[in-house]
Parts: structure tokens; C-alpha cells; sequence
């Protein structure tokens, strides 16, 4: 068997292979930062032997896995011996790169100018879709005509796609005197049909989520970021008395290392939650009996929930000042926060442009795709036929799941009152 572990050797006398350019800080290495290895590939066989070998001596690979997460940021002192006129031209182009950050910088201000620029542009179309989803008006026969024609174009790219039936245009059809004004339940579907968000709401939050008349993103001007607006029907809802949500999204001043605007941190808003409608917390009774005089007393107390409302009670980045020596809950707060930004993203990027697609549930079929690599996929007509069911139906096999996004202790600011 192939392998360079010297198995005779004491845990601390083993060695792993350091990169010559290592870093000296001890900053983590992000996978952007990681180039493709320059050594040979191992062979399949390799690959189970090494495997095997690891398998069979947990303690072994325990150790391992130790040494060469020590490594990581670790200088193997190859820059440090390179001869002074060497360090010198280096130290020039850390100089170069000084100016490439520059403009970075400038280019992603004038993207953010020219993304503030097109949102007046969609304004317009978003209230006017906003008319539609509320009753407010009709479409035109020219709007269902193009929304028809849309959908042929997809049918006609979809694969294994059966003979195309005529369909009959709705661009006449006119509704009965009775009939509910707009699309019912037109935002909460929608957000059902995002794979992380629909991880957040509970059977309670879609009795509230069902007056969400519309989602709005402005962009702030005192600063970089945007602001996302949920409008809610304050006349039918029942559990806060809000005519609207808001959360800020800011961005550093300062571009990251891949040259992007970096998130700083979010703020919420405060719901004013009508009596016993609170859907972030629920009452807990307990009995407590008195050791000494063997009476009970019920106390009641309030614990909070998972609930998408939590949205408006964003986590908190610890202060500059502030260190987290519990490794768990600091892992925990960097999930937590991932999330909430991830959302805020999708939000302005992807559901509100595509309220629609996500309410007929269209944008499922390109959601995630880029998640997966091409390896992640096989040529394999059997492993389809397996899938399928009696009906000839394909299962889907591809699924995302989400954690929680639980309330943090952020200082909020006012929502807008009816």
C-alpha cells in the first residue's frame, strides 16, 4: 500500500508538508483565496487505500487531522528567505495591488449608482403589478397576451416535454361581479416558495402573512445599502397594528477581498404586536409549590418562539471589543447572521423582481441549480426511471434546508402606523 504515513512515529514527531507561499498571518484562508494543488493526483486505488488506512485507526486520523489543521496560516519561511532585492519587488507589488483596491472600490460605487438608476426604472412596473396583486385594477389584454406568450417559450425549452396542447387565451376573460378582487394570498405564496424562507414561517405566521399586500426595496442615500418594506392591510390584521415593516441592510465602506460590497449589519424595527398576539413568543404556566408551607402559586412567563417576524429582530455582530469564547455560540451567531443576510438578498434580488415566478412557482426550477457542479450530475437514463413514479411523474431529488433565524438583541427602529 502506498502512503507516506510514518505509522512507528510519535504523534508530535509527525510532519505534514507546509506550502512554500503560506501566508505569515494566521488569518483564515477563504475557498476564494485556495488555488488548485500543483502535486499529482492520486488514483482512485490511492484514494480507498489512504481511506481505509485512516478508517481502520480512528486515533491515527485524529492525530492528523489535528497537525494539519494547525498548519493552516502557519509560514513555512519560504518568503522569508528569499533574498532582499526579491522581498523588495514583492513589497512593489503589494503596492500595485494597493491601487487595484482603489479601483475596485470606485467600479463598485458606480455599479451601486447605476443599480439606484434602473430601480426608478422598475418603480413603475412594481406598482403597477402592485395594482394587479391587490384589486386595485385589471390587467390589459396586451399584458395577458405577453404573459401567455412567456409561457410558451418555457414550455418550448423544458425537456421530454409532451405535444403542445392549444391553449385557450385569457386576454377576454372576464371576472364574475362576485368575485375576490386580486390574487389572494399573492406574497405569502411567494415566500412559501423560497426554499430558506419557507423554512421560517410557521402555521401561525401565515394567518398574519396573509395581509402582506406588498414587498418594497429603496435604496438608502445617507449610506451604501437598501431598505426592504413589508406593507401589510392594517384594517385586517389581526395581530399588530404595524401598516408596515422595515429592515436596513448596510454595506462596509470598504470593498472585500473578491472586490464586492461587504455586509456590515442590519437593523429592524419594532412590531407592535396587539394583546396575546405576539407570534415571536408564547406564554409558559408553571406551578411552583412553597417548600415550607406546601402552597402552589402559577407563575407565567414569556419564551421566545421561532417565527419569521424574528426577521425585524435581526442578530447582533459582537463589538470590536468584544470576544465570544465559546466557540459553539460563536459559530452559531456567524450562521445566524449568514442567513439573515442571505435573505435580505434574495429578497431585493430575487423574489421581489420575481414576485410572480415565485407565486406560480416557476423559479423553483432554476433555484439552487448553481449550487451543484457538473460532477453532481450523471448521464444515467436508468437512475431517472428509478425515480419515477407509477404515474411516469419525475420526483424531485434535490432539496435545501435552512436553519433558524432566532431574535437577537439589535436596537430597533420605529415602523411606519396606519
Amino acid at each position: 500500500m502506498s502512503s507516506n504515513l510514518e505509522i512507528g512515529k510519535k504523534p508530535e514527531e509527525l510532519v505534514a508538508p507546509t506550502p512554500q507561499n503560506t501566508p505569515l498571518t494566521n488569518a483564515p484562508i477563504t475557498r476564494d483565496a485556495l488555488s488548485r494543488p500543483t502535486v499529482g493526483t492520486i488514483g482512485e486505488e490511492g484514494e480507498d487505500e489512504a481511506a481505509a488506512a485512516l478508517a481502520s485507526n480512528p486515533a491515527l486520523a485524529a492525530i492528523m487531522q489535528d497537525r494539519l489543521t494547525s498548519l493552516v496560516g502557519r509560514s513555512s519561511g519560504y518568503v522569508e528567505s528569499l533574498p532582499d532585492h526579491i522581498k523588495r519587488r514583492i513589497e512593489g507589488l503589494k503596492g500595485v495591488q494597493v491601487e487595484h483596491a482603489k479601483v475596485e472600490a470606485a467600479f463598485q460605487k458606480e455599479i451601486l449608482e447605476l443599480e439606484k438608476k434602473y430601480a426608478e426604472k422598475y418603480r413603475p412596473l412594481y406598482e403597477r403589478r402592485a395594482e394587479i396583486v391587490q384589486g386595485k385594477a385589471e390587467p390589459t389584454a396586451e399584458e395577458v397576451t405577453a404573459g401567455e406568450k412567456s409561457d410558451e417559450v418555457d414550455d418550448e425549452d423544458e425537456e421530454d416535454e409532451e405535444e403542445a396542447k392549444p391553449k385557450t387565451s385569457l386576454a377576454t376573460a372576464q371576472a364574475p361581479a362576485d368575485a375576490e378582487a386580486g390574487i389572494p394570498e399573492f406574497w405569502l405564496t411567494a415566500l412559501k416558495n423560497h426554499t430558506s424562507i419557507s423554512e421560517l414561517i410557521t402555521p401561525a405566521d401565515e394567518d398574519a402573512l396573509r395581509h402582506l399586500l406588498d414587498i418594497r426595496m429603496t435604496y438608502l442615500t445617507d449610506s451604501a445599502g437598501f431598505k426592504l418594506e413589508f406593507v401589510f392591510d392594517a384594517a385586517k390584521n389581526d395581530f399588530f397594528s404595524n401598516s408596515s415593516l422595515t429592515k436596513l441592510y448596510y454595506y462596509q465602506d470598504e470593498v472585500g477581498f473578491s472586490g464586492d460590497l461587504v455586509y456590515d449589519h442590519a437593523e429592524g424595527c419594532t412590531i407592535d404586536w396587539k394583546e396575546g398576539k405576539d407570534l415571536t413568543h408564547k406564554v409558559e404556566t408553571k406551578k411552583q409549590r412553597n417548600k415550607n408551607t406546601n402552597q402552589t402559586r402559577t407563575v407565567k412567563r414569556t419564551v421566545p418562539v421561532e417565527s419569521f417576524f424574528n426577521f425585524f429582530s435581526p442578530p447582533k455582530p459582537p463589538a470590536e471589543d468584544e470576544e465570544l469564547e465559546d466557540e459553539d455560540a460563536l459559530e452559531e451567531l456567524d450562521s445566524r447572521l449568514e442567513l439573515d443576510y442571505q435573505i435580505g438578498e434574495d429578497l431585493k434580488d430575487r423574489i421581489i423582481p420575481h414576485a410572480v415566478d415565485y407565486f406560480t412557482g416557476k423559479a423553483l426550477l432554476h433555484e439552487g441549480l448553481d449550487d451543484f457542479d457538473d460532477d453532481d450530475f450523471e448521464d444515467d437514463d436508468d437512475e431517472d426511471d428509478d425515480d419515477a413514479d407509477e404515474d411516469g411523474t419525475v420526483k424531485a431529488r434535490y432539496g435545501v434546508s435552512a436553519g433558524s433565524n432566532m431574535a437577537g438583541s439589535q436596537e430597533p427602529q420605529e415602523c411606519k402606523q396606519q
